[in-house]
């Protein structure tokens, strides 16, 4: 039987062929946007290589975050570095200047049978074993609002560290304190793309935070009322 991918962006879905390769870019087989300078011409291709589908990051200096769907599996796809899509669906996230973009990649044939995690009681899957602080989560809330708040896949904002810091009602020195600590504690736990160095800028550590968290379900939507509870308080 044929192998076939399909790529939904936006709501718009893109199939590919055995046979066939999709190119992702500013200008591309799928252009995600083609006002957005910081974003390369062709970042990421899937292409089948025997009976294997492949997602190959072409370009020269952009990440990619990818994951299975559920957040239990996820994977940091570097410049050069190539994944194969084994899963019924492959959920991908990649930043290019101050916006962030998803979108996901579907499988007809999958290699393997996604399995389902330990529920708690309340019938939630525990993906990890990362402890947040109150004030630790309310900063990757506010990060991570724009993504978290829109519909289906596409592209948000990730908020600068002034804009967050006035969402959370905080001073520029607890935000930036908070991020620190929990860019820190994350970084210790192996999530790259965290720890600021040459040419590494805070935007950039705040969009892959931003990525890691929504993605490994450290945040979700239901979350999002906590933002307003929490300002609620400090106003009493």
């Amino acid at each position: 039987m044929a192998s076939t991918i399909s790529v939904e962006f936006c709501g718009e879905w893109y199939r590919i062929d055995e046979g066939e390769e999709l190119t992702i870019g500013r200008e591309a087989d799928l252009d995600v946007d083609d006002d957005n300078p910081f974003l390369h011409r062709r970042f990421l291709t899937i292409v089948q290589v025997d009976s294997m589908w492949w997602l190959v990051n072409v370009g020269s200096r952009l990440s990619a975050t990818i994951t299975d769907g559920t957040g239990s599996m996820q994977a940091w796809l570097a410049p050069g570095a190539r994944i194969p899509l084994v899963f019924d669906e492959t959920k991908v996230v990649f930043t290019a200047g101050p916006t962030t973009y998803d979108l996901s990649v579907h499988a007809d044939s999958p290699k393997f049978a996604r399995i389902a995690g330990q529920d708690d009681p309340a019938g939630e899957t525990t993906m990890g074993s990362v402890q947040l602080t109150e004030s630790q989560k309310l900063l990757i809330l506010a990060l991570s609002e724009p993504m978290l708040a829109r519909e289906g896949s596409g592209m948000s904002s990730v908020p600068t560290s002034a804009q967050a810091a006035q969402r959370l009602g905080w001073q520029m020195t607890k935000f930036n304190r908070k991020l620190d600590n929990v860019c820190d504690k994350l970084d210790r736990l192996g999530v790259r793309g965290l720890r600021g160095g040459p040419g590494k800028l805070a935007s950039n550590r705040r969009a892959r935070l931003v990525e890691h968290a929504v993605l490994s379900r450290l945040v979700v939507r239901e979350d999002l009322p906590l933002l307003d509870r929490s300002q609620e308080a400090d106003e009493d």
